[in-house]
């Protein structure tokens, strides 16, 4: 069978499903398969594709038109120009999370410079925030944490695939892999947990059903971790820090309250390109 023909055989078992562009993805997912660029599939549309890729390919689109996630079968998701490794248990970075990423990238440029800073990242996934600044600030001193040990794992070879030595990863619950008062940065960040365990039946079936739960609950109001994290950080931040989160769409004034109560000040609601609550950031002055 030639890349044209099947390539339409693709999409019309994806076009069962109303919320898969079908057209892009059999590409994506044949691409993959041949360890080729999209651009080869069109410019060689009447090459003849091997049985066995054939055969893998149609297995993985039917395995999509059920909801599996395109970022599981295929491996890779791209974010920030990055292309991380990706793997089921471990959930699958989000463009929403570049509002909060080029948000420190722009502070530690005006704050830090060239200059040594260390940064905190609180549930590091497959490493998109923590990896990307470690990239893009050779000098900073970068640490993560994790309680899903598939995460850690996924991090620290994205890591390696990028070539990256300044990034460290631990293996734990928020802050317990760390001593309070004698470890603490000039940045803690986090994206954590945030939608409402209400809310699941109105997830799609890709996130409900296929990415790991303990990434995506964040209690009943979806606010628990803003709270434990903003308090157990008044122990770990440095003098004049900065703690910075993504938010659900809806959440900005809450985190931001949770995070005055506590005597953060500074304190920033900021919205994606949509006019969207998508990060909230707040300062840390030293207590006498």
């Amino acid at each position: 069978m030639v890349i044209k023909d099947l390539l339409m055989e693709g999409i019309k078992i994806l076009e069962v499903n109303p919320n898969i562009n079908s057209q892009l993805e059999v590409r994506l997912i044949l691409s993959h398969l041949m360890e080729v660029d999209k651009s080869y599939l069109y410019a060689y549309i009447e090459k003849t594709v091997e049985e066995s890729i054939k055969d893998e390919f149609l297995k993985l689109v039917n395995k999509r038109s059920l909801g599996y996630p395109l970022q599981y079968l295929i491996g890779v998701q791209e974010f920030m120009g990055l292309e991380f490794r990706v793997s089921q248990g471990v959930l699958i970075p989000r463009g929403d999370t570049e509002v909060l990423v080029e948000y420190l990238i722009d502070y530690i440029k005006e704050k830090y410079g060239d200059n040594e800073f260390s940064i905190l990242d609180i549930g590091v996934g497959s490493g998109i925030i923590s990896l990307a600044i470690g990239k893009y600030f050779p000098r900073g001193k970068v640490f993560g944490v994790d309680i899903n040990k598939k995460a850690i794992n996924l991090a620290n070879e994205n890591m390696q695939k990028f070539g990256l030595t300044n990034v460290i990863y631990k293996y734990g619950n928020l802050f317990s892999p760390f001593e309070a008062g004698k470890d603490t940065f000039d940045i803690i960040v986090s994206n954590p947990p945030y939608i409402p365990t209400s809310d699941k039946n109105n997830l799609q079936i890709e996130v409900k059903d296929f990415e790991p739960e303990n990434a995506l609950f964040g209690g009943l109001d979806g606010l628990d971790f803003y709270r434990l994290i903003s308090r157990e950080a008044l122990n770990f931040l440095k003098e004049d820090s900065l703690l910075a989160y993504e938010v659900g769409h809806n959440q900005g004034e809450d985190v931001k309250s949770i995070m005055e109560e506590l005597g953060y000040s500074k304190i920033k609601v900021i919205k994606d390109l949509e006019e969207r609550d998508r990060v909230v950031v707040g300062s840390l002055k030293r207590r006498e």
